[in-house]
């Protein structure tokens, strides 16, 4: 009995004190992600499941990328790819976000391929024939 009397006076005695704004705060926490994504230029050399490799005219080491489901894919107008039209040999850009040691490709804009004519070569030239003309000049000689 004792005890509840002294429990209903702390809780009387609480209710009593004054409840101003800043007494009661909230805690509140704000994280921040910053995702920082990049960019990179250079033609296709492997396409594959999860892959995409490409090659750069400034790098000698290949620079491979992973693309999920969420990976777009568009030309140049920003108008969408299939995917299915990727391939080795088309130039692209790929923008990419760090995720570990992995570069997770989120767009990728295929640009239209440029494609480089051979130089016209000119037609053989027809077979030289080469004429040589002799001339053997006999001498006899004659008595008289």
């Amino acid at each position: 009995m004792k005890t509840l009397i002294r429990t209903l006076g702390s809780v009387a005695l609480l209710s009593l004190l004054p409840v101003t704004p800043g007494t009661l705060k909230a805690q509140t926490s704000e994280e921040t992600t910053t995702v920082k994504t990049t960019s990179s230029a250079g033609v296709i050399s492997e396409f594959g499941p999860r892959t995409i490799v490409i090659r750069r005219d400034d790098s000698p080491e290949p620079l491979r990328y992973t693309y999920t489901k969420t990976t777009t894919y568009v030309d140049e107008t920003g108008a969408p790819v299939s995917m299915e039209l990727v391939k080795s040999g088309l130039p692209v850009t790929v923008f990419y976000e760090k995720n570990g040691d992995e570069m997770v490709a989120s767009k990728v804009i295929v640009r239209k391929s440029v494609r480089v004519t051979p130089p016209v070569e000119p037609a053989p030239a027809p077979p030289v024939v080469e004429e040589k003309k002799t001339t053997t000049t006999t001498t006899t000689e004659h008595e008289h």
